[in-house]
């Protein structure tokens, strides 16, 4: 299936209600259920990842496949290991060569009984899940951050708690003290001093949760109205002080004329003026989830740019370097990888631009989120669109609300 997206003007007017962030839900699952809380929790996310980790938590069965959801892989691996059973979780073609070897690693030190159904290092895996012990791991911090916060979230449970040492530069730092701020809400504490992390065996409190909205997503109306000649975008329930570390991001595009005003419901985005930077150079160690909307913008504004902190977007749903790097060149641009975990534009077009861009989504929903907003230069045609619904199963619903054209064809 493929879509054509496509919009008559470059005015962006509405009110968009974006979903609530997954990366709030799924870890709010996890610890909802490691507190055994009778409550429900309030505005889960109804994306992709959302509804797989709630389906495994809420089943009865012993096998698990969780598709392209890459957090629930990680999550539930490290939550199976220390819930007595025998578990097998398995996923999508392109989740069985995304490697968990480092996760499953620390979790057979602590006495997990982990075994590969298939590829050593690989999902599927088959777990006997039994009574962990914590002592001192050491881990490199800049591996994905989703490994750590899958063994913080499980450090309360295990006999003597955890201590985490963790080496050389700290990836997606944000995500880890979101996973630290979420177990404290529900009554966890944590000691963070340096590059070690400890948590003391203790309960899980069972409390009343509601997840904000999703910073990620707020990204790609931040990029519309960046891209407008005019707009302005209400978004309730989207909190600039958030435990989401893409809050950090709203400034970033204050060079592009756009800003946020905080209002008792939500936050108000505005177009206030046509501007842009003359090269734009940003540190995605902490928002890497970010990278695609950046690179999008700064094509489809002609602005040069040099991005680090890229290290893990190689390991994502696919390879965003390279997808990248394909589907820009269809509006001429050619992007370089400086060196590992970088990414650069030098502002010139040597290929030639296509009239209608076939954008190619890889299974990666950031892709199809990131690339829409380019249909307010010229019309482009989206592959399998629908993957979207990972993470923003309304997205194209909310385009339509703001006045773009989307057509199946």
């Amino acid at each position: 299936m493929k879509f054509q997206v496509s919009k008559s003007d470059r005015k962006v007017y509405g009110t968009i209600n974006l979903p609530a962030s997954k990366s709030i839900a799924n870890r709010a699952l996890i610890i909802h259920a490691l507190s055994y809380s009778p409550y429900e929790i309030k505005n889960l996310s109804d994306s992709d990842d959302t509804k797989v980790m709630k389906k495994v938590l809420e089943s009865n069965t012993n096998l698990f496949d969780i598709g392209h959801a890459g957090t629930a892989m990680r999550f539930l691996t490290a939550f199976l290991s220390q819930i007595v059973g025998e578990w097998v979780i398995t996923g999508s073609d392109r989740m069985k060569q995304r490697p968990i070897k480092v996760l499953v690693d620390a979790l057979i030190e602590l006495g997990a009984k982990i075994e590969y159904a298939e590829n050593e290092g690989f999902p599927p895996l088959r777990i006997h899940g039994s009574h962990l012990k914590g002592k001192i791991l050491e881990l490199d911090g800049s591996i994905s951050s989703q490994y750590i916060s899958a063994l913080l979230m499980i450090a309360p449970t295990l006999e003597g708690g955890l201590t985490l040492r963790l080496k050389n530069k700290i990836t997606s730092r944000s995500y880890i003290e979101m996973t630290l701020n979420l177990m404290k809400q529900f009554g966890v504490n944590s000691v963070w001093k340096g590059n070690e992390i400890y948590i003391a065996e203790q309960k899980y409190q069972p409390i009343e949760y509601t997840c904000e909205g999703d910073w990620s997503g707020a990204s790609y109306w931040y990029e519309l109205l960046a891209l407008a000649d005019e707009g302005e975008i209400v978004l309730p329930n989207l909190q600039l002080m958030s435990l989401q570390g893409d809050c950090a991001i709203a400034p970033w595009f204050k060079p592009f004329g756009v800003e946020s005003e905080v209002t008792s419901d939500g936050i108000v985005i505005r177009k206030t003026a046509n501007i842009q930077p003359k090269k734009l150079t940003l540190d995605f160690l902490e928002n890497p989830d970010i990278a695609q909307t950046m690179a999008v913008l700064c094509v489809m504004k002609e602005v040069p740019f040099h991005f680090t902190g890229l290290e893990t977007l190689k390991i994502k749903e696919t390879n965003r370097i390279a997808a990248l790097q394909d589907e820009l060149s269809k509006f001429g641009a050619r992007l370089d990888e400086p060196k590992h975990g970088e990414l650069s534009w030098d502002g010139s077009f040597p290929f030639k631009k296509q009239e209608v861009p076939l954008i190619l989504t890889y299974h990666d929903h950031r892709m199809a989120l990131a690339f829409a907003p380019a249909a307010l230069f010229n019309p482009i045609e989206i592959d399998e669109p629908m993957v979207v619904t990972k993470s923003y199963p309304a997205y194209y619903e909310d385009l339509k609300l703001v006045g773009f054209d989307i057509k199946q064809i």
